[in-house]
């Protein structure tokens, strides 16, 4: 099985080690490039083009974000994952809207090989304390934009209203009750809306509302 290329910038050498041990210890993984800046993160991107990017965010020289938008601006299916120590809100509203892949903390080391394997294969993978930020950061959001234009999604009015309260962190009960809805309708909504925006939860839900709202 062909290995999946991985490239790896942190400014702490040490931590770039661990790293390094952690991710080799899956047979499926090879390392083919570090770097310790955005820059450097930039340059080797574009020299070898790996399977995922593996970035911190607070850098000298160009931070993890700027040097994702200037990624992505120029290759927009790369698979950028961010492993930090920082979650503070406008670093995770700033990422998910660039359209990385993930946002983990470093404390969620042990779970980085899978996490490596989800974002790999398409998925969103975000640390615990991070998804437990995503309704407030939802409901921010929601507070300061006009929302995205739904309708080239083939969303209705009444799913549009949904989805804005699944990302404030609303339960099913709770929407059902604020739409005047039953239960099994919100379900049925729900349902279709993962089903036409080709999502596989609330959550993944939530962070496209997110990102979506600029």
């Amino acid at each position: 099985m062909e290995k999946k290329r991985i490239l790896l910038v942190d400014d702490d050498e040490l931590i770039t080690m661990s790293l390094e041990m952690i991710i080799s210890s899956d047979t499926s993984f090879e390392i083919v490039g570090k770097g310790c800046s955005g820059r450097e993160a930039v340059a080797l991107f574009n020299e070898l083009r790996p399977d995922l990017l593996l970035m911190d965010i607070r850098m000298a020289d160009m931070n993890g974000l700027e040097a994702a938008e200037a990624i992505l601006s120029t290759h927009k299916d790369a698979t950028i994952l961010f492993l930090t120590t920082f979650s503070d809100d406008e670093y995770i509203v700033k990422a998910l809207k660039l359209g990385v892949k993930g946002y983990l903390l470093k404390q969620d080391y042990k779970s980085l090989p899978a996490a490596l394997h989800a974002a790999i294969n398409g998925q969103s993978v975000f640390g615990g304390a991070v998804v437990d930020k995503l309704p407030t950061l939802m409901s921010q959001s929601h507070n300061e934009t006009q929302g995205f234009d739904y309708r080239k999604y083939d969303i209705s009015e009444k799913e549009y209203e949904v989805i804005q309260l699944v990302a404030e962190g609303l339960s099913n009960k709770e929407i059902s009750q604020k739409l005047f809805l039953s239960e099994g309708t919100v379900r049925n909504y729900l349902s279709t809306i993962l089903e036409k925006l080709n999502l596989r939860d609330r959550t993944r839900l939530a962070i496209f509302y997110l990102k979506h709202n600029q």
